[in-house]
């Protein structure tokens, strides 16, 4: 028999192995990534006078989430307001609730406008905000002040 008198069978045969499953080029198989619940989280929130940006950690510093105004979608002076701060706690939370966080200490660093209203925002999206601590870095008599401006 030559290519023209092949038998049907034999063609399907060979459609059948094209379609057959092929493993990946450097050998690793995906797998679903199992979520696990952290029930007690750690909420960062930087307040600067120029963006706010929040993250939720699990009590060992492993990052669950983050999100700031500059994602949501704020632009340029609006992204240190009030308003911008409750907004990134909405679009966090929603990144977040498949973790199942309830309760979080929360750590704030900065002298923006959405210091306060972040953490508002965290205790008015259902979390229980057992503790509030600020870390903003305070210098203590540290560099020396520029020289006075001549004019």
């Amino acid at each position: 028999m030559n290519d023209s008198q092949t038998p049907v069978a034999a063609k399907t045969a060979t459609a059948a192995e094209v379609k057959a499953p092929v493993a990946k080029a450097d050998g690793r198989n995906k797998k679903k990534r199992q979520l696990r619940a952290v029930p007690r989280g750690n909420a960062y929130v930087q307040a600067s006078f120029n963006n706010t940006i929040v993250t939720i950690t699990d009590p060992n510093g492993n990052v669950l989430g983050w999100s700031s105004s500059g994602v949501t979608g704020f632009k340029g002076p609006k992204k240190a307001t009030p308003y911008a701060a409750t907004m990134v706690v909405k679009d966090l939370l929603t990144k977040i609730v498949s973790y199942g966080v309830k309760e979080v200490s929360v750590f704030v660093k900065g002298i923006g406008g959405g210091r306060e209203s972040a953490i508002r925002a965290l205790h008015a999206n259902g979390l229980n905000v057992m503790s509030i601590t600020d870390t903003t870095p305070i210098p203590h008599n540290g560099c020396r002040p520029p020289k006075r401006r001549r004019v």
